[in-house]
C-alpha cells in the first residue's frame, strides 16, 4: 500500500496553488501512490482578516478539480481543505473531501476545533478562527478498500478523545492535513502526530503547508507518514516537495495484536 502527501507552500494565488497541487498529484501517482494527500488550504492561504474571496459552494471549483485529478491519476484523494460556503452566514467551513479513483466525492468533514489562541504579548500573535471558520459537528470516517480514514484538520490534533472516536468507529488510517505554525510547530508537531499513531494504533499521515505565504503568515512544514508503532517513515523539510511511504496494511494488525491496548482499556468510550 503505497501513499503519498503533496507538501506545498500556498499563497493568495488560487490558479497558481491548483496548478502546484496537480503537478504534487501527477509525479506521486508516478510513482506508485495509490492514497496522496494535501495539506490544509491548499487552494488558498493567507492569514486571517478578510472574507475568503474563493469561499465556494459544495460543488465549486475547488471541489471539481480534485474530482477531476483522482479520476485522471487513478488514485484516492484526499483534498486538504477549501473553504467552504455556508448560505446566510459570512463565516465558511474548513472543509476536506476524499474522492475516489472513479473520481467520486467518498466523505467530507468539517474541521472541528477552531484555533483560537494567542501565542505572544503582541496582536500579531492571535489567531481566531472562530471569526471566520464555523465548526463542524460530525466525526467522519471514510470507508476505502485499505481500511477506514479517519478524517481531522490541524488543530484537532491537540484532542486525543477525538482520534479515540475515530479509532473506535473503524479508523485504520488517521490523516491530519495541517498548517502549523512554526511556534508551535517546533516543538509539537511530531510529538503530538507521533502520539496519535501510538495511541490509535493506525497509519497517521500529516500532510503540511511550509515556509513563507505571505509577510505575515509562514508555516512549519515537515510533513510526516508515521506508522501504527509510532515511527517516523517519512518526513518533509521546510520546502515544498512529495513523500511516497509503502503502508503495509498487515502492520497495523501486527500491532493491534500484540499490544491490544484498545481491548484493554477499562473507562467509557468517548461520544
Amino acid at each position: 500500500m503505497r501513499t503519498a502527501i503533496v507538501q506545498v507552500c500556498s499563497t493568495d494565488d488560487l490558479a497558481g496553488n491548483l496548478t502546484r497541487a496537480e503537478k504534487g498529484i501527477a509525479e506521486a501517482a508516478e510513482r506508485g501512490a495509490i492514497f496522496v494527500t494535501l495539506p490544509e488550504n491548499f487552494a488558498y492561504m493567507r492569514r486571517e482578516g478578510v472574507r475568503f474571496p474563493c469561499a465556494q459552494g459544495p460543488d465549486g471549483q475547488i471541489v471539481r478539480a480534485l474530482r477531476d485529478w483522482a479520476r485522471q491519476y487513478g488514485v484516492w484523494l484526499l483534498g486538504g481543505t477549501f473553504p467552504e460556503e455556508i448560505p446566510g452566514d459570512q463565516r465558511v467551513y474548513n472543509t476536506s473531501i476524499l474522492c475516489s479513483p472513479q473520481g467520486e466525492e467518498v466523505a467530507r468533514y468539517r474541521k472541528m476545533h477552531l484555533f483560537d489562541v494567542q501565542l505572544g504579548p503582541d496582536e500579531a500573535d492571535a489567531y481566531q478562527e472562530s471569526k471566520w471558520f464555523a465548526a463542524g459537528e460530525s466525526l467522519v470516517v471514510a470507508e476505502a478498500p485499505f481500511g477506514g480514514i479517519g478524517m481531522s484538520v490541524c488543530y484537532d490534533l491537540r484532542f486525543p478523545e477525538f482520534y479515540r472516536a475515530l479509532t473506535l468507529r473503524g479508523a485504520r488510517w488517521l490523516v491530519v492535513p495541517s498548517a502549523f505554525t512554526k511556534e508551535t510547530g517546533k516543538d509539537h508537531w511530531e510529538v503530538l502526530l507521533r502520539a496519535r499513531a501510538i495511541e490509535s494504533q493506525a497509519y497517521v499521515l500529516a500532510p503540511a503547508q511550509c515556509g513563507r505565504h505571505s509577510e505575515d503568515r509562514a508555516s512549519h512544514g515537515r510533513s510526516l507518514i508515521i506508522d501504527p508503532w509510532g515511527l517516523v517513515i517519512a518526513q518533509g523539510g521546510d520546502r515544498p516537495t512529495v513523500l511516497v511511504a509503502d503502508c503495509p496494511t498487515e502492520e497495523i494488525d501486527r500491532v493491534r495484536a500484540a499490544i491490544p491496548a484498545l481491548e484493554n482499556r477499562r473507562l467509557p468510550s468517548p461520544a
